[in-house]
């Protein structure tokens, strides 16, 4: 069940001192990165033409979103061992190929199925390419201000990404059709790939082997646990497939725990988890990510369909979130010279509830610019303060080796966290107010995480 590979020598890492070409080899990082996380958001406005084109009955439109976070999420981990075994440049590339060629498969989709394939074949493209770029990050900045700003930034793009995504998303399918956003893709792709050639240095490749135990079920225990969630909801929770398929859900996840205590090579080794402040920041990220694409998605379907709004309106109406989010998340790196990261979290997660919060309160009659761009713009403050403190913490005190593991399981928790958020709120919340408030739940579920697990670790430091 696993693959023995054979290895011949790289070049050499960066120097302790960082990389020769710091920011051309950044640029490359937050770009192939900003690409992966738009792609996560970016049909979100534009799933009503996608599903009149496509003529995609309800059920089969969640896939659309579905079939790229689990396919991303789940083989994240594989991903990830790859890169340490095979390098994280290659690697790097092959993630890039892979995406740019779905990408084209998704944007000339003649059919539904066609369309959620393509979805699905993206998200393996992410799964290797996003643990290659926070593992190239991590080995190339050495500790210290330099890595704090580096994944200080690559935080900021997983939320820019997300926003802005709605506004493309929401842009391109009134003015152009919403497969320009995924064809887009091809000249991007590339230019990333000749650029990545020419400029990422090729990282140490670790002898070892893929653990492909680990990396199935670590696949098809949350996709197991999606389905029970979604099933639940439509069913109740009384019914005999969804109570079966969580209790699968969770024997695959425990399985998974076994095989990786056993695995000479884990896709997932578990002494990730010997750090109280990363396993606080997995989890802390899995809640409020879940939150997060919620918000997104309930968010814009409810000015489609309740506020009247067309996608580009849409897409332009989360602007005050957008504007806010980036405005913060630059910030960040400077305020982590005088504020503790762990601060700026807590932060960030308090402004998230008290937007989110104000969301439940929104119905048909609420305005605009009070009853939804105000909390809007707290959300964005709020994720723009807590996604960089959340990856750096991710990935604090790795040792090199364990450098590619590591983004896999940031990477992993960002997209899996995503699915069965969104599918919990999905299955318990009946309109948008309730949806809202399942998702300030789940917010204030990763402050508690932060303050009990993150804050009292990071302060004897």
């Amino acid at each position: 069940m696993t693959t023995t590979l054979q290895h011949r020598p790289a070049a050499a890492p960066a120097s302790p001192s960082g990389p020769a070409r710091p920011h051309a080899m950044l640029a490359i990082i937050l770009v192939g990165y900003f690409v992966i996380i738009l792609d996560t958001s970016i049909v979100i406005t534009g799933l009503p033409r996608i599903q009149e084109d496509l003529a995609l009955p309800s059920g089969a439109l969640a896939w659309v979103q579905d079939a790229y976070l689990l396919a991303f999420g789940g083989l994240l981990l594989l991903g990830a061992r790859a890169g340490d075994v095979l390098g994280r440049r290659r690697m790097l590339v092959v993630g890039l190929a892979v995406f740019t060629a779905a990408s084209i498969t998704v944007g000339l989709a003649p059919t539904g199925a066609w369309m959620i394939g393509g979805r699905a074949l993206q998200g393996v493209g992410a799964a290797v390419l996003a643990p290659s770029t926070l593992a190239l990050l991590t080995a190339g900045f050495p500790e210290g201000p330099q890595r704090v700003r580096a994944t200080s930034a690559y935080g900021a793009v997983a939320g820019i990404g997300a926003s802005v995504g709605l506004v493309v998303g929401g842009l391109l399918a009134d003015l152009v059709s919403w497969r320009a956003g995924f064809l887009v893709n091809l000249p991007i792709g590339v230019a990333l790939i000749v650029a990545a050639y020419r400029v990422l240095p090729e990282t140490d490749r670790v002898p070892g082997r893929l653990d492909l135990p680990g990396a199935l079920l670590a696949t098809l225990g949350p996709a197991t646990l999606v389905v029970g969630i979604v099933r639940g909801g439509e069913e109740g929770w009384g019914d005999l497939v969804a109570v079966g398929a969580l209790l699968a859900g969770l024997v695959l996840l425990a399985a998974l725990v076994l095989v990786e205590r056993r695995a000479a090579q884990p896709v997932l080794p578990l002494r990730l988890f010997t750090s109280r402040e990363r396993v606080g920041a997995y989890v802390a990220r899995m809640l409020f990510i879940g939150a997060m694409m919620s918000f997104f998605l309930l968010t814009s379907q409810f000015l489609q369909s309740s506020g009247g709004f067309s996608a580009l309106v849409t897409g332009l109406a989360f602007f005050p979130m957008t504007a806010v989010n980036v405005v913060v998340a630059l910030a960040v790196p400077r305020l982590q010279r005088r504020v503790p990261g762990s601060a700026l979290l807590t932060a960030g997660l308090v402004l998230a509830v008290v937007g989110m919060g104000l969301l439940a309160l929104v119905d048909v009659s609420s305005s605009y610019a009070l009853g939804v761009a105000v909390p809007m713009a707290l959300v964005g403050a709020g994720q723009g303060l807590a996604l960089g403190p959340l990856t750096a913490l991710g990935v604090a005190g790795v040792e090199p080796a364990d450098a590619g593991a590591a983004g896999g399981a940031v990477s992993s928790v960002h997209q899996l966290g995503g699915a069965l958020g969104l599918s919990l709120v999905l299955a318990t919340a009946s309109t948008y107010g309730s949806a809202m408030l399942v998702g300030t739940f789940l917010l204030l579920a990763a402050l508690v995480a932060t303050v009990v697990l993150i804050v009292p670790a990071v302060r004897p430091r």
